[in-house]
């Protein structure tokens, strides 16, 4: 603590302090002012195609970087679900009961609650790629340690401590493609990123059955996930490059000080002060205020959280409906999850599809996001999903109905599932912009446990209601959530007006100083800043 402005003919004082700070000659006094102006000393973009902003790089790069993006993503979802195969083999193996054994399931997402608590943050100030590359290493670690493990208590732990790690790409990549893509390409990408994630849960059951039935046995489910861990690594190490604006800057700035001795030089993100106060704020605190605080990001939330539970619960659901009451082989039972996969497929479409609607709406709004507008294609989906249930529900009873009947239904579902799910996020974000990481936060850590719940109850549910009547429970429910987006379409902007956390007010506030002033308020020039980045919406939908 120093007197800033000390006399020239006296060094300059300190108050008392518990950090001994020794500056100036023979630590007396401080060292001389700059005599050139602080912003010389900065190093920012030099224009638009410059090499440290991901989105000046040719698309050749870009798709390479984004590939190998994807598949960390595609892994880590994949281990999520591989186990469900390997639920009743653990069991007899170990002498536990099936729901017990079920927690090597739940454990792991679980860990997808907790990871991004650490992994968020520490991409804001290490950049991408430090992050996604060492969580893959030890996430292939746990992997193999599970095919490994000798005993119950230790498969659990590491399924638990691979779903941790596992989450970093959920919580990370969706920013590094921000990075990568502009407001034209943004929401497309998003929406390919978003079909891996829930590609992965559905394809890795189908193979995690077949290698399960085979002389390999369940322990090559965990093998099979860490081999592709170990080839995430190595791409992401060889490969994968720093996507995030502030990590190449700052590389830049420590370059020219090396070059030049000159350590006045830096970029502006090393001014900043890391607080643990601050981050717990942003990322325990503020969350949990806006969880319970915000009638858009609870209900939303709640939404979300019964998709993504559903998602889980149909590992339990599926071998009911396909192995029990039709007798097909363990393995061939699992092959209606296509159904779901081609959904999800059709579900990005749809989003993309309205992808030039959007784009038009925010030329149209200066660049500022009209997040009500995210809201079409979910209205869709919102529709599309319970009717999807009720298919699913009444066709999977009867054992007499054809396979491929039940088996459809997985299209309407899926495709539900991705619609709402990916535009109910976006939404949050284009919403709350400003605090758009602490709301997905929020979203993140309840849904998670909703996925880890939802499977240990699906088998005693659909045995004692029968497929018929639990699955018609899910779709009311369903029904019940389906007003949501209609309503957030019609009242939306008018709730965000009454909260303290929707910028809603800073463009209207900042023209009318414009007006007044001719020059734009500060307000306007953040909510440019922030909104300029369209599908900043889209570039953080699947964080954690």
């Amino acid at each position: 603590m120093f007197d800033l402005h000390p006399q020239p003919s006296t060094p300059a004082k300190r108050t008392p302090t518990h950090i001994d700070f020794k500056l100036g000659p023979n630590g007396r006094g401080l060292p001389p002012s700059l005599e050139a102006r602080h912003d010389d000393y900065l190093v920012e973009l030099t224009g638009e195609d410059d090499p440290a902003s991901a989105k000046s790089w040719a698309f050749r790069r870009k798709l390479r970087n984004a590939a190998v993006l994807g598949f960390d993503t595609l892994v880590a979802s994949w281990g999520s679900s591989v186990y469900s195969a390997a639920v009743a083999p653990v069991s007899k193996e170990f002498h536990v009961g099936t729901v017990v054994s079920l927690l090597g399931l739940t454990l792991y997402i679980c860990g997808f609650a907790t990871g991004p608590l650490a992994f968020a943050p520490m991409s804001e100030l290490y950049g991408r790629k430090l992050p996604i590359t060492g969580a893959c290493f030890v996430f292939t670690c746990f992997m193999f340690a599970a095919a490994t493990a000798k005993d119950f208590q230790t498969l659990m732990l590491t399924r638990f401590f691979a779903g941790v790690f596992a989450s970093c790409p959920l919580a990370v990549v969706g920013g590094a493609f921000s990075d990568l893509f502009g407001n034209e390409t943004r929401g497309i990408a998003i929406a390919a990123f978003s079909c891996l994630v829930f590609i992965g849960p559905f394809i890795s059951p189908i193979v995690g059955a077949f290698i399960t039935e085979s002389y390999l046995g369940w322990r090559w489910t965990e093998y099979i996930t860490g081999i592709m861990g170990a080839l995430a690594f190595v791409l992401d190490l060889f490969l994968l490059e720093e996507t995030y604006e502030k990590t190449l800057l700052q590389r830049r700035a420590g370059f020219y000080r090396k070059e030049t001795q000159n350590f006045a030089i830096h970029h502006i993100s090393e001014e900043e002060i890391v607080d643990v106060k601050d981050m717990f704020n942003k990322h325990l605190s503020l969350p949990l205020k806006l969880l319970f605080g915000e009638p858009i990001v609870f209900l939303i939330t709640i939404y979300t959280a019964f998709i993504y539970g559903i998602l889980y619960l149909f590992l339990e659901a599926y071998p009911i409906v396909f192995a029990e009451y039709r007798g097909i082989n363990e393995a061939v039972s699992t092959l209606p999850y296509i159904g779901l996969i081609l959904g999800v497929i059709l579900g990005s479409g749809i989003v993309i599809a309205f992808e030039p609607r959007y784009n038009r709406k925010l030329k149209a709004n200066n660049n500022i996001p009209v997040p009500e507008q995210r809201l079409l294609p979910m209205m869709v989906g919102a529709v599309m999903f319970p009717i999807g249930l009720f298919w699913f529900a009444w066709s999977g009873n009867y054992p007499s109905v054809h396979w491929i009947v039940p088996t459809l239904s997985g299209i309407i579902t899926g495709a539900g599932i991705l619609t709402i799910f990916l535009q109910a996020l976006n939404y949050i974000i284009d919403a709350y912009l400003v605090v758009a990481a602490s709301a997905i936060a929020a979203n993140t850590f309840l849904r998670s446990f909703f996925g880890a719940g939802f499977p240990l109850f699906a088998t005693q549910m659909f045995h004692k209601l029968g497929v018929d009547w639990a699955g018609s429970l899910l779709g009311f429910l369903g029904i019940a959530f389906m007003p949501i987006p209609f309503l957030f379409y019609i009242y939306g902007e008018r709730l965000r007006k009454h909260s303290s956390y929707a910028p809603t007010d800073f463009a209207k506030k900042s023209d009318d100083e414009e007006n007044q002033d001719g020059s734009a308020g500060p307000g306007q020039e953040k909510r440019e800043e922030q909104g300029g980045g369209e599908s900043g919406g889209s570039s953080t939908a699947l964080d954690g």
